[in-house]
């Protein structure tokens, strides 16, 4: 970044599915976020898309394109969790619909409360009434009509952004140690290991060594790319492509965090935090997931004092003070609320396993050893002891728990039915997400190993859920479907 450049902003669109954000940030742009082809066969965004867009003033805005259907709004909450504005999209045919409140609920959580709204599809409907749900919606934002497919309207909307980003203060001018949160991972031939991500603050350079955290690997930087093109130094407010050696890319994932050597950063299960509610708050102890930067985990959340809640969380959180979370239902999934991060505590060791009941008795009745060997299923959850772990008495009772419904057969693993449901559940996510999960995508998603990943994928196999295809699985096409 020049001296004489404003600093760096990231703007993230919001809206419901089909009311036209990628289209209007093709128009803005000139670029098509939906690079997968399968966003472009279906015409739908399933992934973040990027895109580097230049204000009236020279300033430059870096771009994130967000899906809008209900099944990727946990993909929505990692896109804006680096945005310093938004541009809302409401299509005047429809108005305000489930997905533009939702994502204005997320944005209210993350602080992100500047930006401006677009009223799109101006040529197929009077947008009166569009205009006037989303000023209430989100008051005081610029409401605009205007048309992406002809262009009317689009020289106010640029204004109105050039404007609504002067008054926003960049992440730039703060100080702080390096911090991004990868989104995405993939290996260019000839250089190597590329992540991606928004810079939450400092700065980096070619050369500079880093963390890769939640594993606490140092890393160097070989190169350093913003809007495709190489720099000498990017700045926090940026979308930024860093070029890594010292790491595979199959050890590096979505939600890990890459941070300068001297950052004061743990990775937490305990979080305290503020939090606020739209609605009606989580019940003490319910479980809900959480969303802090690219990572998400379930979570337990208890009552403090006032607005004080206490996270036990099942995955580890780089997460440090000020931080704001999102917090999502699980079952049906709606955005609770969010607030920020107060205090997160290192791990003093595993977390605790929750008690679960033993598996319904069989007849005849299940022995003793069947019962607990159920109960150290189920409190394993994604890693289950292998065929070596077992006593004997727990290997000689595995056949009638197996036959009880208490144990499901993965290879040489068994898993317990309801650890492998929920398994079942994050690999459909991310086959909604991705078109497509990798062993190396499960493992991280699990916090498990190689083996673990792998024997699950050959089960989803098997279970007609998903078919390899390369290096990756995909989900099997239903006949008729």
């Amino acid at each position: 970044m020049d001296r004489g450049e404003p600093p760096p902003l990231t703007l993230g669109t919001a809206g419901h599915v089909d009311h036209g954000k990628t289209a209007l940030v093709r128009a803005l742009t000139g670029t098509d976020t939906d690079r997968l082809p399968e966003e472009r066969a279906r015409g739908l965004s399933i992934a973040l898309g990027y895109a580097r867009l230049v204000l009236p003033s020279g300033r430059t805005l870096s771009v994130i394109d967000v899906p809008g259907h209900e099944r990727f709004v946990r993909t929505m909450v990692a896109g804006a969790t680096g945005i310093d504005l938004f541009l809302l999209v409401v299509a005047a045919e429809d108005g305000v619909m489930p997905q533009s409140r939702e994502h204005v609920r997320v944005l209210r959580a993350l602080g992100v409360g500047r930006g401006v709204v677009a009223v799109t599809k101006t040529d197929l409907a009077d947008p009166t009434r569009a205009t006037a749900e989303a000023a209430k919606l989100v008051p005081g934002a610029p409401v605009l009509p205007l048309c992406a497919r002809t262009g009317a309207g689009l020289g106010a909307l640029l204004a109105a952004l050039d404007g609504v980003a002067a008054g926003v203060a960049s992440r730039a001018d703060r100080a702080g140690d390096a911090r991004l949160h990868v989104d995405r991972v993939f290996t260019i031939r000839g250089a190597g290991t590329v992540c991606t991500g928004t810079l939450w603050s400092g700065a980096i350079a070619p050369g500079d060594a880093l963390l890769l955290l939640p594993a606490g690997r140092r890393v160097r930087v070989r190169g350093v790319q913003v809007h495709d093109a190489p720099v000498g130094r990017a700045a926090a407010g940026q979308r930024v492509a860093v070029n890594l050696s010292g790491v595979g890319r199959d050890e590096v994932a979505r939600g890990d965090v890459l941070a300068g050597v001297g950052a004061e950063l743990i990775a937490a299960r305990r979080l305290d935090a503020a939090l606020s509610f739209a609605a009606a708050a989580p019940a003490d102890g319910e479980r809900v997931q959480v969303h802090h930067g690219t990572r998400e985990t379930p979570g337990r959340v208890r009552r403090g004092e006032g607005a004080r809640w206490h996270l036990r969380l099942e995955r580890l959180l780089v997460a440090a003070p000020g931080d704001r979370l999102v917090l999502r239902r699980i079952a049906p999934p709606d955005t609770l609320g969010g607030g920020t991060v107060l205090a997160p505590a290192a791990p003093s060791g595993p977390p605790a396993p929750e008690p679960a009941p033993p598996p319904r008795p069989a007849a005849p009745p299940l022995p003793p050893a069947a019962h607990a060997l159920g109960a150290r299923l189920r409190a394993a959850g994604h890693r289950p002891p292998g065929p070596a772990e077992l006593s004997p008495e727990e290997a000689a009772a595995l056949p009638a728990l197996r036959a009880a419904g208490g144990a499901v057969r993965v290879g040489s693993l068994h898993f317990h039915p309801a650890a492998l449901a929920e398994i079942r559940v994050r690999v459909e996510r991310l086959l909604d997400a991705h078109g497509a999960v990798t062993v190396a995508e499960l493992r991280d998603e699990l916090a498990s190993s190689r083996r673990f990943a792998q024997a699950l994928l050959e089960h989803f196999d098997a279970e007609r859920l998903t078919r390899r295809d390369g290096d990756a699985h995909v989900r099997r096409r239903r006949r008729g479907g």
